[in-house]
């Protein structure tokens, strides 16, 4: 179902600028959830790398922030409505559920990195899809994100322990 929009002198057809909030509304709640996760690890994290990873996942918990509010105003500027309450983010975010016993750096580290990982692929698939349905900006938003969620992801994975756990993961 195409999302809901509001009259605007946009030029982008109805139809597809539809299709697009519904898009977009999508990678809101992924995103926000990122952001919400990002500050889990930033409360929760112990350990010897303490203070490195507890700035690092409040940098991250920020730069979602601003993904957040590109994806939103997007929605807004289509003429539709950004849905970003807790209870559609519950409902509609495709990310992996942070795990919320944990509290060593390393399992924090794991942990944002899937959360990054999985962003990560749905906002270039984004990319793709706002592609096929000629909203050039739409698209330029969502590699912007994506390429801001990959030098996180890096920072992240920069402080995981061993190898090993990167094979597993592959």
């Amino acid at each position: 179902m195409a999302g809901t929009t509001h009259p605007t002198l946009n030029d982008i057809p109805e139809s597809t600028r539809g299709q697009v909030i519904d898009l977009l509304n999508q990678r809101l709640a992924d995103a926000i959830d990122l952001q919400l996760q990002a500050k889990q690890a930033h409360w929760n994290v112990k350990g010897s790398q303490f203070i490195a990873l507890h700035k690092l996942f409040d940098e991250i918990h920020s730069a979602a922030l601003e993904y957040v509010d590109l994806l939103a105003e997007r929605v807004i500027q289509l003429g539709g409505i950004a849905e970003g309450t807790g209870a559609i983010v519950a409902e509609r975010s495709e990310l992996p559920q942070y795990p919320i016993n944990i509290s060593s750096g390393e399992e924090h580290v794991w942990a944002l990195s899937n959360a990054l990982a999985s962003f990560g692929e749905r906002i270039r698939q984004a990319i793709g899809e706002t592609d096929e349905l000629g909203d050039a900006d739409s698209t330029d938003i969502c590699t912007e994100i994506s390429r801001g969620v990959d030098k996180w992801l890096w920072f992240v994975e920069a402080h995981a322990e061993g190898a090993a756990r990167t094979q597993a993961r592959a």
